[in-house]
């Protein structure tokens, strides 16, 4: 039987790929913008923004929730301080990814992940 299973591999164990994305979520939301290779970003702004659609409730659920996901307490506070009031009114489309160039050792491409303003 055929499963449609979402998001791609990236070639790491699903324990690697975890932790991948709880770190690179954690400085997008840190941050605001950081530079990775494209096929991570397209699983980083999924996995990103699902994290805010649950921030944006508000609750103590919602800030456990994320609390379980990103073990950092000064991300998590600027994600419910900062973040989550910013996006109140959007329905979806928090980031924002931008092609550049390619890598010079490996020729990955490369992009720019961003939150919308």
């Amino acid at each position: 039987m055929i499963k449609n299973h979402n998001g791609s591999k990236l070639a790491i164990t699903a324990s690697h790929k975890k932790a991948l994305l709880r770190n690179l979520a954690a400085q997008l939301f840190l941050h605001e913008k950081i530079t990775t290779t494209l096929p991570k970003a397209k699983e980083l702004v999924s996995y990103g923004e699902k994290l805010l659609t649950k921030a944006k409730k508000g609750d103590l659920n919602a800030k456990k929730a994320i609390h379980a996901e990103i073990n950092d307490k000064e991300v998590v506070k600027k994600v419910f301080d900062v973040l989550a009031p910013r996006y109140k009114e959007r329905n979806g489309g928090y980031t924002q990814i931008i092609k550049t160039a390619q890598r010079r050792g490996d020729a990955a491409q490369e992009a720019i992940v961003q939150l919308v303003n």
